[in-house]
């Protein structure tokens, strides 16, 4: 019984110091709650309000507006490097292609137009059979976006010499 009371208690306590606030002062668009910081900036106390304030690191000064003339995307990189990077970036998609239409032409097999074949464990569970159809038409668009994907992605890629 004693222990309930003293847990009830501290509980009260804790509610209690969690909706005690310290005084906000409210400095132009910031808010501070250091009486030492209010008085220097000349801060207004804010009252009545509830006010939430995110602790977290001031913002960065503004960089230097990037001038005409400068270029904005870094180092650049020699002509050769970069064809030796388009290169490889071209046969990874056709290679990512390969497998992903590999298991599109799997998934049509098995989706088999709606009416995949029933399993052992399907015959009894009508319903389990029709999740797997729908998993497999899900995967089946899923993949079929896939390769869009990487068909649009070879479509950027500069056409290489040796593809010409």
């Amino acid at each position: 019984m004693t222990q309930i009371t003293w847990t009830g208690l501290l509980l009260l306590l804790l509610c209690a110091n969690a909706q005690a606030q310290e005084k906000i002062y409210r400095c132009g668009n910031a808010y501070t709650n250091t009486v030492t910081e209010a008085q220097a900036k000349n801060c207004k106390l804010v009252e009545g309000a509830n006010v939430t304030v995110v602790q977290g690191t001031r913002p960065a000064q503004q960089p230097a507006p990037v001038q005409a003339g400068a270029a904005s995307a870094g180092p650049r990189v020699n002509t050769q490097e970069q064809k030796s990077r388009d290169s490889d970036a071209r046969l990874i998609l056709q290679s990512e292609l390969q497998k992903a239409e590999a298991r599109q032409a799997e998934l049509l097999k098995e989706y088999n137009n709606g009416e995949p074949e029933k399993r052992g464990d399907e015959a009894r569970n009508h319903q389990r059979y029709l999740d797997r159809v729908a998993e497999l038409k899900a995967s089946l668009a899923r993949n079929e976006s896939d390769i869009a994907g990487i068909r649009r992605e070879l479509g950027r890629l500069p056409v290489s010499p040796a593809a010409r």
